[in-house]
């Protein structure tokens, strides 16, 4: 665990493919206006992590909700909700059709008004011109990006990712910068204007939470901004895109 602000923290954890290749994963806490706790994601914390969230929270009695933002992150939401099972458990359309045996509350995460319940805490933004969830599972572009107002700081899954070098390769490789979804293609609408309409979303995105310092990516690292630097790195990730776009749009001119 490590706290970012006086009423963030993020939680990093191990998530394995194939049972081998760790791809991490995380989730965060945020404390509201009125001192009451929100959860973003799950993961199944254990250890000194467990404890920590428990000694924070009046053992879970102080925290909301549990507010998952990515439709594919389905894993460990039933961990989630065994260790607090009386917080509210609110996901995508598809957590609820993954797993429809959990008590998930009425709303869904990506409708503005089940976001409009937590307006006084967090900021949400989903990707225009991409299907939030691709007919394959394997493409997983699309999420409800989360900024935390009070902290400034965006808690992202997939949708926005940390490019950091190896560790042994740091001293001669580019410092960690933003980057889109490799996948972003293979997700985009298959129509004329989806290209278009997925880069003025990252514009707009770039502008409007330009102050942003620290972003935490699931798969990836926590990264730290220099001034200017959310917008800066948010323009260089749709630069880094661009061919895929232009791709996109000689094909449904």
């Amino acid at each position: 665990m490590t706290q970012l602000h006086d009423d963030f923290w993020n939680f990093r954890g191990d998530f394995r493919i194939a049972g081998v290749v760790n791809v991490g994963t995380h989730l965060s806490l945020v404390r509201r206006p009125d001192g009451r706790f929100l959860v973003l994601d799950s993961y199944d914390l254990e250890g000194e992590d467990r404890a920590r969230l428990m000694s924070l929270t009046d053992n879970g009695a102080a925290i909301d909700a549990i507010v998952n933002v990515h439709p594919f992150h389905t894993l460990h939401c039933a961990a989630m909700h065994a260790l607090l099972p009386g917080v509210a458990l609110i996901g995508t359309a598809r957590h609820r059709r993954q797993a429809p045996d959990l008590p998930w509350a009425e709303g869904v995460i990506e409708d503005a008004g089940t976001q409009a319940g937590f307006a006084d805490t967090l900021d949400f933004s989903i990707p225009a011109g991409v299907d939030f969830v691709c007919p394959d599972d394997k493409v997983h572009v699309a999420s409800v990006v989360v900024r935390h107002r009070a902290s400034g700081i965006v808690h992202v899954d997939d949708t926005i990712n940390v490019l950091a070098p190896p560790s042994l390769l740091k001293a001669v490789l580019p410092e960690p910068r933003l980057r889109f979804h490799p996948m972003l293609a293979r997700a985009l609408q298959a129509r004329r204007g989806a290209a278009d309409e997925y880069a003025a979303w990252a514009r707009d995105l770039a502008d409007r939470w330009a102050d942003t310092r620290i972003v935490c990516a699931a798969h990836s690292a926590v990264r730290r901004l220099e001034p200017g630097g959310w917008r800066a790195e948010m323009l260089g990730a749709l630069d880094h895109v661009r061919p895929a776009l232009d791709r996109h749009r000689r094909a449904h001119a």
